[in-house]
């Protein structure tokens, strides 16, 4: 049997609780309450309460800000700076005329300093037609619309827009312009390309999508005639694009190699490895910076062999000196040289980093190791021209793969060999 709770000190603090909880009230008070049930219930509102409480809070701080300041203050909006073809062709223009103003061979500093003030003109084409009436929240709310746009219907009341995702006539045109004059400061008879200039042109024109002069550009950081000064005239240098320091760097290869393929040109990205990983600069460049201190190590092996052999035969009461330390080296050149030799080609004939492009029976291990960036290079390219699915490798059609699989033939690689495919082994 139920009973109400007695009119005490102790019950009212219980039935207030109670209250809390079940929303009911049970006891009426006779007295003002106490403050410190009311700090109590503060503590253990709901969580609808609290945000009730959190948002009026926030509205208190508006409206005090409100009142100091005049009006509410807002979370600024970060609006990106568009594209202003005049003001960029004239930053062009500026930057051309100042570079080639004075004569003289241009420092790596005037020349860096330039193409970084062409790489920092904003290329962002300024809003068409169709983002003024994305903001429409008439048109925005009818998903037909919003189908349309995507299908790349054609604007209406005659606003022709750019397709979506592109650059506009005149923004491309800028753009243009803008890989124009990085180009002419690049190919300058008096400009040295560094590296970091080379570096720095490479970016910029990853930058604007125009990766066709990148080929060109590399073979001119490793064949173009160093300027000198002499005499009050300048006298240019040949040079030869065989030598190791004529080598592209890896991270700017890399770096022109993503740009060919974000781009989706192919002669670009052929181009950009003939010039780097297949260039004959790069090839003695990894001779000396891979395959010296090994080299060293593999000729320095049988005279270290010698020495300990000869300690070794010291140990020998049986035999004479001569002949203990005949066996003995004999014995361990035979077991050094078959455990390297089964090493060496463990190493050069592995394939799991291969995806598409695989070596063609019989390539020496020499040629193997020396081009292994050019065939990673080309299973690069394979995979990002080609289909992305698995299942579909080999069915590509069209001239410029027909093309790259016979320019992949003729370096001693296969592309999609059919005893590697998987199901096929």
């Amino acid at each position: 049997m139920l009973r109400r709770p007695y009119p005490a000190a102790s019950g009212l603090r219980i039935c207030q609780a109670c209250e809390l909880v079940s929303g009911q009230q049970w006891v009426q008070p006779v007295k003002p309450l106490p403050r410190w049930p009311i700090a109590a219930r503060a503590f253990t509102t709901s969580p609808p309460c609290s945000k009730r409480v959190k948002q009026t809070r926030g509205s208190q701080d508006a409206n005090a800000l409100q009142s100091r300041f005049g009006k509410t203050a807002r979370t600024p909006e970060y609006h990106p700076p568009l594209l202003d073809p005049a003001a960029a062709t004239a930053t062009v223009d500026r930057v051309i005329k100042t570079f080639f103003g004075p004569s003289g061979i241009p420092s790596e500093e005037m020349t860096l300093a330039a193409l970084q003030e062409l790489g920092q003109i904003e290329v962002r084409p300024m809003a068409d037609a169709r983002d003024h009436r994305s903001e429409d929240p008439v048109t925005e709310s009818r998903p037909a619309s919003q189908l349309l746009d995507l299908g790349g219907a054609a604007p209406k009341d005659g606003n022709a827009a750019a397709p979506q995702g592109g650059p506009s006539l005149r923004s491309q045109g800028v753009i243009d312009k803008i890989s124009d004059a990085a180009y002419d400061i690049a190919t300058h008879p008096a400009v040295v390309i560094t590296r970091q200039v080379l570096e720095e042109y490479v970016r910029l024109q990853a930058r604007l999508g125009k990766p066709q002069s990148l080929p060109q550009i590399l073979g001119l950081y490793a064949s173009k005639p160093k300027p000198r000064l002499a005499a009050g005239s300048i006298r240019y240098i040949e040079r030869n694009p065989r030598k190791a320091d004529s080598a592209v760097p890896p991270d700017v290869a890399d770096m022109a190699l993503d740009a060919a393929i974000e781009a989706q040109d192919l002669q670009a990205a052929i181009g950009i490895l003939e010039n780097t990983y297949a260039a004959d600069a790069f090839v003695r460049s990894k001779l000396i910076k891979k395959a010296l201190l090994p080299g060293f190590a593999v000729a320095g092996t049988p005279v270290a062999i010698y020495y300990a052999a000869t300690e070794l035969a010291q140990l020998s009461y049986a035999l004479e000196p001569k002949i203990a330390t005949g066996i003995a080296f004999v014995g361990a050149i035979c077991y050094v040289g078959f455990t390297a030799t089964i090493g060496m080609v463990a190493h050069f004939t592995a394939n799991d980093q291969m995806k598409r492009v695989t070596w063609a029976s019989g390539t020496p291990l020499r040629d193997r190791w020396l081009c292994e960036e050019e065939r990673a290079t080309l299973d690069k390219i394979a995979c990002s021209f080609g289909f992305s699915e698995e299942h579909l490798y080999g069915e590509e059609e069209g001239e410029d793969f027909v093309w790259l699989r016979e320019y992949i033939l003729r370096r001693s690689m296969i592309l999609d060999a059919v005893e590697l495919m998987p199901g096929m082994n």
